[in-house]
């Protein structure tokens, strides 16, 4: 047996690093192929990503997006997983270090995806919530409702007022169904669950640093979900960049300020870059690797990259493809179908993404839809949304178990998972009169 007790073989092993989207994709694609795939990620289970938002505001419990990596590729032969943290890649001796050792391959891919990007603000970094992982958003739903509970016991209506605002930044597909889906439970939840509480006067405000919400959509999406969004109670501030957080004073770039106990930042992504891909040469802008037309990290020919943390240049798509989940479950096919042709000694085929379009979902009955020929909006947009988010979960019973909970949620306007199994404690505590200059 050779590192981590995978055993050594004559067919050519190609690790992947990280089970999202296109790790997943990339390895299905190689299931039943002459090769050994080595899977590692630090979690065993793969997030789905676009639903964190139900999970943080209590309209799913987190069992319901995540699905154990070894059961997606159960019975597969020549398959392996391990729990693992990559510390290093070493592309010149073909080895990676880990949390668990060391290990050689063949052919690595890099699928490690993106991570909340705070653009180099401490103070930001160190007082908001993200939202780009299961444990992220668990935090976030316990500290929606300590906020609540804790607004009950001040008699300060000041701090109580400070308790019940929400801040979100960043107007994308993220921000927007957070605000929808916080306005809902605003309309629909406290007022049932906090009687002895005037919970009229919790704000949700989306902060966006452009003109326009969805920016990656078309503008009658972006006008139609604005329009969503303030019928719901939501207020909507473009123009306006945040520039610091102290966990209570939110400083922006204008004269407008805000006082909240709580900002949710989602305002931009970055790639998760492993030491020994971190050369300013194999990087592009937001910490992505440079890619040709058939995955190859730029320079290094058995070495790949796909979804967020790949940047491949086209023309009609220069500053590469959206950290979207659809690109890198292409990229993941595309490059498994390569990698066993390059293996055969046969030419690659140059990847060729087809958008399917995007969407996003404002609240009930209430969506966006962006397809190619064809845009809409409203109560169909929002039936479409829930299809395709039901269609590409892991799962049957994960599929079963949303659906159930969204007709449930639908009929009784309810979340039942508003829970706070484990309380969020913030690392800090701030003391401040002023707010921060």
């Amino acid at each position: 047996m050779s590192a981590m007790n995978i055993p050594q073989s004559s067919m050519p092993r190609i690790i992947i690093i990280g089970g999202g989207f296109g790790g997943i994709s990339l390895a299905k694609k190689l299931a039943k192929k002459d090769v050994q795939v080595v899977l590692l990620d630090k979690h065993n289970y793969h997030t789905f990503q676009p639903l964190l938002y139900q999970v943080s505001t209590g309209g799913l419990e987190p069992d319901s997006i995540a699905y154990p990596i070894r059961k997606v590729l159960q019975g597969y032969p020549n398959f392996y997983f391990r729990l693992a943290e990559v510390v290093r890649i070493n592309p010149e001796k073909n080895t990676l270090e880990t949390n668990i050792g060391e290990i050689n391959y063949d052919y690595l891919v890099v699928a490690t995806g993106s991570e909340t990007n705070f653009f180099g603000n401490q103070s930001i970094e160190t007082h908001s919530m993200a939202m780009k992982s299961i444990p992220q958003s668990l935090n976030l739903r316990s500290l929606i409702l300590e906020n609540f509970e804790q607004a009950l016991l001040t008699d300060d209506l000041h701090e109580r007022d400070s308790l019940m605002n929400f801040v979100i930044v960043g107007g994308g597909p993220t921000g927007v169904e957070l605000a929808g889906a916080l306005a809902e439970i605003k309309k629909g939840i406290l007022p049932k669950d906090y009687p002895d509480l005037d919970t009229r006067r919790a704000q949700i405000n989306l902060i966006q640093g452009g003109d326009r919400i969805l920016p990656a959509m078309s503008e009658i999406a972006s006008k139609k979900a604005e329009r969503f969004l303030e019928k719901l109670g939501v207020n909507v501030w473009k123009n306006i960049r945040v520039e610091g957080y102290d966990g209570k004073y939110v400083k922006t770039n204008t004269d407008t300020s805000f006082e909240a106990a709580t900002l949710v930042w989602a305002a931009g992504v970055k790639a998760v870059c492993i030491d020994g891909m971190d050369a300013k040469e194999l990087l592009c802008r937001g910490n992505r690797l440079k890619v040709n037309r058939f995955h190859q990290v730029e320079g290094l020919e058995n070495v790949f990259a796909i979804g967020d943390v790949s940047q491949m240049e086209t023309e009609a798509f220069p500053n590469g493809h959206p950290m979207m989940a659809q690109p890198a479950m292409q990229q993941g096919e595309s490059l498994g179908e390569n990698l066993v042709r390059m293996i055969d000694e046969k030419p690659m085929k140059p990847f060729i993404y087809r958008d399917k379009g995007s969407m996003a979902t404002i609240g009930r009955n209430k969506a966006v839809v962006d397809l190619k020929n064809f845009k809409f909006q409203g109560v169909f947009a929002w039936y479409v949304w829930m299809f395709v988010h039901l269609y590409f979960l892991i799962g049957f019973r994960n599929r079963v178990v949303v659906f159930i909970n969204w007709v449930y949620n639908y009929i009784k306007f309810d979340r039942e998972a508003r829970l706070i199994i484990r309380p969020f404690k913030k690392q800090y505590q701030v003391v401040r009169k002023q707010p921060v200059e």
